[in-house]
């Protein structure tokens, strides 16, 4: 389950940030889930509750945002959505992406001129955007 080793990932982050910077204690962590990533935001959330206990971050709060992937042609320049991609996707597809996001090249093109040299923009990856500490 890959959404616990995030959660790993974000506390011991934000944990050695807020003792990096001084502090004793987090009050609130904002947490970042891109589109593409399609992590479960539940199963990260219980999982930070658990490995928060008995930590200078015992009594933070956790706020998710969720970040919609966008995408950009390197051929024409046009942007877009992953729903206007909607048509080319199934289910395997979205789970391929899921765990390897460089692979959503392999699968989706641009809808203006077909290419499929773009970049990903944004909704990619799972980062922490802001932290209260005291």
């Amino acid at each position: 389950m890959h959404e616990w080793a995030l959660a790993e990932g974000i506390m011991a982050t934000a944990i050695e940030f807020a003792e990096k910077n001084g502090a004793d204690r987090i009050e609130e962590i904002v947490i970042v889930l891109g589109e593409l990533q399609d992590v479960d935001r539940d199963i990260v959330e219980f999982a930070l509750n658990n490995l928060k206990k008995d930590t200078i971050a015992q009594d933070a709060k956790f706020v998710f945002e969720e970040e919609k992937a966008l995408f950009q042609c390197r051929a024409c320049g046009h942007q877009w959505r992953l729903e206007e991609s909607k048509g080319e996707m199934n289910e395997e597809i979205r789970e391929d992406i899921h765990f390897v996001p460089e692979v959503v090249h392999a699968f989706l093109s641009c809808p203006n001129c077909g290419s499929r040299d773009f970049e990903v923009v944004k909704g990619r990856g799972v980062y922490i955007r802001e932290m209260k500490v005291r």
